[in-house]
């Protein structure tokens, strides 16, 4: 399935100069992000104090936060007259997970996949069960796509043809991205089906190959799914193979890409916690797990949608349905035997992936 998708100095001047690179310098390192403060309700200043609460996510979120940042402060203001200050991480979800583990105090974590929240509960850091919400601690959903340049120039279709000699995809590094791995997933699980109908039966040695044959048109291994992103815009590579939403959200501002959905696919799930530890200690609980609800409200996932996300909540993905392909061979984790066979067949030391890595 393929379609395009609608969518000297004197004392003073240097005392200002001063102040400006400082505040550049500031703005460069990241740091706190206080949201606008919103009006009290029924015009009376509410006294709740302030709280600051430390999200570490996966690239891809970085703009959707942008917004539901300030929607959850003005929320959170409304419902308890508190103030909440923001100080946010973006990295390859594979990498903020280690950073977490490795003592980055992060309250909230939105990554990339299961797996990688997992590594966070094995380190002792979530001692609640994060799945006991409403969606199991999915915020959205998407699904593995690739992206072409404008007009198709190459005529991709679906995988094989991004493995045709001179064709050159790119896709981040599984050993640091999240996204990588539903990619990596995602190709696996194409060959695994093409095996099934010719042969009657899955065909690991076949999947292996199908895989393989993709990753010798390789240009690129970037550090996340966003890096990767960044790199195509910049006019490394023909193909992309990426989160669909990553595409979504650059056609929706005038970027000119074509959408290419393969007929065998994956379907992504993104999960956010609470990292147990890190809120108990700060005393940031209460607010944490208002914001991990807040995520799966209405108001959130619309701001999810328009950034090319598949919303989790079945009301707002009513309203947007219209804007997703179905493939007709979607699949999900459990198609491959669930995350824990994932990284046992694919991600460890003598895995698939490492054998192909290695070309073996």
């Amino acid at each position: 399935m393929f379609g395009r998708y609608h969518r000297p100095f004197h004392t003073a001047a240097f005392a200002i100069v001063w102040l400006l690179l400082a505040g550049i310098i500031a703005a460069a390192c990241g740091g706190p992000s206080q949201s606008p403060e919103p009006a009290a309700a029924s015009g009376e200043e509410k006294s709740g104090g302030g709280v600051t609460l430390v999200i570490g996510a996966y690239s891809v979120v970085k703009d959707a936060m942008g917004e539901i940042l300030p929607k959850f402060a003005a929320h959170w203001y409304e419902k308890t007259g508190q103030r909440v200050t923001f100080q946010e991480s973006y990295e390859a979800s594979g990498t903020q997970a280690r950073a977490i583990v490795g003592g980055f105090e992060a309250d909230v974590a939105m990554l990339a996949m299961e797996g990688d929240i997992d590594k966070i509960v094995k380190a002792g850091l979530i001692t609640r069960d994060w799945k006991n919400g409403p969606y199991r601690g999915m915020i959205t959903e998407s699904i593995v796509v690739m992206g072409t340049r404008p007009g198709n120039p190459h005529g991709i279709r679906d995988w094989e043809d991004a493995m045709r000699p001179g064709v050159k995809v790119l896709y981040p590094n599984p050993k640091t991205s999240g996204g990588a791995q539903w990619d990596i997933n995602a190709i696996y699980g194409a060959g695994l089906k093409r095996s099934e109908e010719l042969g009657g039966a899955q065909d690991p040695a076949y999947a292996k190959r199908f895989l393989s044959r993709m990753h010798d048109n390789i240009e690129s291994l970037d550090k996340s799914g966003r890096a990767s992103m960044a790199a195509f815009e910049y006019g490394v590579g023909d193909v992309i193979v990426t989160y669909e939403n990553e595409l979504l959200a650059r056609i929706n501002k005038g970027v000119d890409y074509e959408v290419v959905v393969p007929k065998d696919t994956i379907r992504i799930e993104n999960p956010a916690a609470v990292i147990d530890v890190n809120a108990d200690r700060h005393g940031t609980r209460e607010v944490a797990e208002a914001f991990i609800e807040y995520l799966s409200q209405p108001e959130a996932q619309r701001v999810f949608a328009d950034e090319g996300f598949r919303p989790v909540a079945p009301e707002v993905y009513a309203e947007v349905k219209d804007r997703y392909p179905h493939p007709a061979g979607l699949f999900d984790i459990e198609y491959l035997g669930g995350w824990d066979a994932v990284r046992e067949t694919l991600y460890s030391r003598r895995g698939v992936w490492y054998q192909v890595l290695a070309g073996l």
